[in-house]
C-alpha cells in the first residue's frame, strides 16, 4: 500500500498547491467539466473524500450512494455546499476529507476490502481511484487556469485503473466484454503492460493519451494510439475508469 499511499498523496498535494497560487475570482470559472467551476471540483473532491472515509468505516452514507437512483443528484448536494463557504475553507473541507481516508488505508492491506458504490473492491484498488479521480478533476483545473503540468509516473495508476475497469465499462455500455491487451509508455520511457498476450485485440501508445481516454479527458480520434482488433476499437470509445 505504501507506494499507492505516496503516489495519492503527492497527486493531491501538487492539485492543493495549485490552488494555493490563484486568485479568488478564479474559483467560479467553469471548467470543461461544464458546468462545474474551479469551485464545484473541489466540493465535489471533498465530498467523495467523506464519502470514502464512510465507506471505509462502514457506515452508512454510502449504502445510500449504492441505492441512489439518481447520483447526479446526489453529486448536485455537494456543489451546492461548496457555492455557500470561501474558496479557502473548500480547500479545508478537502484536506480534511482526504486525511480521513489515507489515514486508515495506512494500516490496511492491499487485499482488504472495501464496500464502494458500484461494489466492493480491494485497499489498493480503492486508493488508486481516489488517484485517479484527483489527477481526473485537477486536468480540468489545470485547463481552466491556463496551467500547463507534465505527466509524472504517477500516471500509471490511471492506466493499470483504466485497463482493469474495462469490463465494468463494457458492462456499462451494455456490450459483452472480451480481453483487451494495453501496452503504454510513460515518462521516463517506462513501459507499462497489462491484459493477456494471447489475444488480437491490442491498445499500443502513450500512456498520456490512453489515461485521457478512461477519464474521458480525450477523445480517440485526438491520440496517437494505435489500435488493433474490433473489440479494441470498441474499447476505445466506451472506457471509464469512474463510475
Amino acid at each position: 500500500m505504501r507506494d499507492i499511499l505516496s503516489d495519492l498523496v503527492a497527486e493531491q498535494q501538487f492539485l492543493d498547491q495549485s490552488l494555493q497560487r490563484i486568485p479568488i475570482k478564479v474559483w467560479d470559472l467553469k471548467t470543461p467539466n461544464k458546468p462545474w467551476t474551479v469551485r464545484d471540483t473541489i466540493a465535489h473532491l471533498a465530498d467523495f473524500e467523506e464519502l470514502g472515509a464512510d465507506a471505509i468505516n462502514g457506515g452508512e452514507r454510502v449504502k445510500e450512494w449504492q441505492s441512489a437512483a439518481d447520483l447526479e443528484a446526489s453529486k448536485k448536494k455537494a456543489i451546492k455546499k461548496g457555492r455557500g463557504m470561501r474558496p479557502q475553507d473548500v480547500i479545508e473541507w478537502w484536506r480534511a476529507g482526504r486525511a480521513k481516508v489515507v489515514e486508515p488505508l495506512s494500516h490496511m492491506s492491499g487485499d482488504d476490502r472495501i464496500s464502494w458504490i458500484a461494489g466492493d473492491m480491494s485497499a489498493r484498488t480503492f486508493a488508486t481511484f481516489r488517484l485517479m479521480e484527483t489527477w481526473m478533476h485537477g486536468l480540468d483545473i489545470y485547463a481552466t487556469l491556463g496551467i500547463e503540468v507534465e505527466d509524472t509516473p504517477r500516471i500509471r495508476h490511471i492506466c493499470w485503473l483504466g485497463w482493469k475497469t474495462l469490463p465494468y465499462a463494457f458492462k456499462e455500455a451494455g456490450e459483452e466484454y472480451e480481453p483487451v491487451r494495453v501496452e503504454v509508455i510513460g515518462p521516463g520511457y517506462s513501459k507499462w503492460i497489462y491484459g493477456p498476450e494471447d489475444t488480437d485485440q491490442l491498445i499500443k501508445g502513450s500512456a498520456s493519451d490512453w489515461a485521457r481516454i478512461v477519464v474521458r479527458r480525450a477523445k480517440p480520434k485526438d491520440t496517437r494510439l494505435k489500435v488493433t482488433g474490433e473489440h479494441s476499437e470498441r474499447a476505445m470509445q466506451v472506457a471509464r475508469a469512474y463510475l
